[in-house]
Order: structure tokens, then C-alpha cells, then sequence
């Protein structure tokens, strides 16, 4: 017996935001929302952690009162799935993130941070 990855919890100063954000990026759509907790997922899997097979992970954004301090020790990475690499990063930009230096030098991904500071990556390949 295995388990899998149903969902990844996000401390925030502002999770509806930062759940529109991330619903912005992914198309993903809010769950659920209770005191001051944010889930959001995608539209494909409604049923996700009682799906028996892997499912899209949630993620959960909760209102935490202090900030981020250093780098992430752990970070999502995504994927274009229908417009080149540039475009989806000027998309995100659009959306409020930024570009984030965490000492990467040249590489095929592009280092972006969400309007919490968070850093995400970009990855050069498009996966459907």
C-alpha cells in the first residue's frame, strides 16, 4: 500500500488572493473557503481525495501572521500546456508574479515568484 499526493498547504498573509492567483495560473477553481483557509483544485478531479488513482493535488492556502523570511525549501513547478514558454511567462507576469533570482544562473526554466513571494519555475517543455 502506497499514498499519494492529495494536497499541499500554503501559509499566506493573504490566502484569497493568493488563491485567485494560483487559480489564475492552473485553472483551477476554490474548493472551499472557511476561516481564513483557502482550498482550491482543479475542475477535472471534484471527487480528489476519494478517488481511488492519482488525482491533481489541492492546494490550501492559510492565513499565517508572518511573512516569508528566506527561499522556499520547496517549490511547484509548471508547465505550459498551450502557448510557448515566453508567453506563458509573460501570462504569469500579467497575473501579478515576478521574476525571482534564487542563484539558478542560465537555465531552460524561468524563476518566478507569486505576489507572495513565493518561487515557482516554468519549465521549457509543453505538457498537455
Amino acid at each position: 500500500m502506497t499514498s499519494k499526493f492529495t494536497e499541499l498547504a500554503i501559509d499566506c498573509a493573504d490566502p484569497n488572493g493568493l488563491a485567485r492567483f494560483w487559480c489564475s495560473v492552473l485553472g483551477y477553481e476554490v474548493q472551499d473557503e472557511d476561516d481564513g483557509i483557502v482550498t482550491i483544485g482543479s475542475p477535472m478531479a471534484p471527487e480528489g481525495k476519494n478517488h481511488l488513482g492519482p488525482v491533481p493535488p489541492t492546494l490550501t492556502f492559510a492565513h499565517v501572521p508572518e511573512g516569508k523570511t528566506v527561499k522556499n525549501r520547496l517549490h511547484l513547478d509548471v508547465n505550459p500546456t498551450d502557448r510557448e514558454q515566453d508567453e506563458e511567462v509573460r501570462r504569469l507576469l500579467d497575473l501579478g508574479a515576478r521574476h525571482a533570482d534564487v542563484g539558478q544562473g542560465d537555465q531552460s526554466w524561468v524563476v518566478l515568484a507569486d505576489p507572495e513571494g513565493n518561487e515557482f519555475c516554468v519549465l521549457a517543455d509543453r505538457r498537455p
